[in-house]
C-alpha cells in the first residue's frame, strides 16, 4: 500500500510540474510570439500576413529539429527578432516543446 501511495505521488508530482512548465510557455507564447503567429500558430493575423509567416504546426516548421528552432528563437529570423537574453534557455526550451504541441 505505502508502495502505491509513493508511486502516485510521484505520478502527481511530475504531472503537475510539466502542466506548470507548460502553462508558462503557453504564457511565454502568447506574450512573444502571438501577435504574428496567432493564438493557434497558424499565422493568420494581420501581422502574420503582411510578413508571411509560416503556420507553426505545417510539416515544414515541424520538420526541423529542436536544436534549429531553438536557433531561430534565439537569433530570430527576419522579420522575427531574437530572444537571446530576452528569454532564459528554459523559456525557450519550453516554447519549442510548445511549438510541438501545435503539429497537425
Amino acid at each position: 500500500m505505502k508502495n502505491i501511495f509513493r508511486a502516485s505521488l510521484v505520478v502527481l508530482t511530475v504531472a503537475f510540474a510539466l502542466s506548470t512548465c507548460f502553462a508558462d510557455a503557453a504564457a511565454d507564447y502568447k506574450a512573444k510570439c502571438a501577435t504574428c503567429h496567432g493564438p493557434d500558430g497558424k499565422g493568420d493575423t494581420a501581422m502574420g500576413k503582411t510578413m508571411k509567416v509560416k503556420d507553426l504546426g505545417s510539416a515544414e516548421v515541424q520538420k526541423q529539429s529542436d536544436a534549429d528552432l531553438t536557433t531561430i528563437i534565439e537569433k530570430g529570423k527576419k522579420p522575427m527578432p531574437g530572444y537571446e537574453g530576452k528569454l532564459t534557455k528554459e523559456q525557450i526550451d519550453g516554447l519549442v516543446k510548445y511549438v510541438r504541441s501545435l503539429k497537425k
